[in-house]
Order: C-alpha cells, then sequence, then structure tokens
C-alpha cells in the first residue's frame, strides 16, 4: 500500500510541476479526456523512473558532493535533485516515454516544485501514529496510573 501512495505522490507532483511550469512537459494532447488518458502512464513511469534514479543514483552523488553540500549549508541538494530531475528526463527520452525537461532553471524549479507536493501529500497520506511507528510509546507519562 505504499508503495501505491509513494507512487501517486510522485506521479501528482510531476504533473503538478508539468502543469505550473512550460519547460516540463509530456508529449501529446494538451486539453480534455484525451490528454489524461494519453498522460497517465507516462505519469506513472516517469514517477517510477524518479524512484529508481533518488534510490540508486542520488545517494552516490550526494555522497560524493559532501564537501559542496557543508560549504552551500545544504542548498546544493537543491542542485542535486534538480539533476536528478534532469537525468530522469534523459532516462525517460531513452525509453521513449515523452517527458522532457528543458533547461537547468526549469529542472530547478521543477524540483523545487515536486518536493514541496510530496511533502504536502505525505503529510495528508501518511498515518497519525509516527510514535508507535519508532517503537515509542504514545501513552502519556504524566496521565498514567503505573508508577
Amino acid at each position: 500500500m505504499r508503495f501505491v501512495t509513494w507512487l501517486l505522490s510522485n506521479a501528482l507532483a510531476v504533473a503538478v510541476a508539468a502543469a505550473l511550469l512550460d519547460g516540463i512537459r509530456f508529449t501529446g494532447p494538451v486539453h480534455g479526456e484525451a490528454e489524461i488518458q494519453h498522460k497517465f502512464l507516462p505519469l506513472l513511469f516517469v514517477a517510477v523512473i524518479m524512484g529508481l534514479v533518488s534510490m540508486l543514483v542520488k545517494p552516490v552523488v550526494q555522497i560524493l558532493s559532501i564537501p559542496f553540500i557543508i560549504v552551500t549549508l545544504g542548498l546544493f541538494l537543491w542542485v542535486i535533485n534538480a539533476l536528478m530531475l534532469k537525468l530522469t528526463a534523459g532516462i525517460a527520452g531513452v525509453f521513449g516515454i515523452g517527458f522532457h525537461v528543458n533547461g537547468f532553471w526549469t529542472a530547478l524549479l521543477g524540483a523545487l516544485i515536486i518536493t514541496i507536493v510530496n511533502f504536502f501529500v505525505d503529510r495528508v497520506l501518511v498515518d497519525d501514529k509516527p510514535a508507535r511507528r519508532w517503537g515509542r510509546s504514545t501513552r502519556n507519562p504524566f496521565t498514567s496510573r503505573r508508577f
């Protein structure tokens, strides 16, 4: 179930970035139901590619760029996210999915939009029991009857 929510969250974030920025686009129809039918599957494929890139390539790039991340107080992570978005578009182009990101600045804004949308979607979809997930009790020690 978590995979499905993750996939839909990433797909929604990419769709919002594509809707807001002219430089991020999918090929095909641009209006109505035909657009939704034509772009839904490629959107899911792009979300999967983005997840694989984030899982396999991004950690290596982050480790190699630790000095830049420290010097820029973490802002270089934003640049890494933009490069991962460009890499995702390149891989999607190899597979003929029809996802394009034009230019570095568009990728930088797209990475910011995708991060923000993923943050808010995850806040809505993630269950409300984070304390139990990490093994801590949700019981209030001040109102407990056990001493």
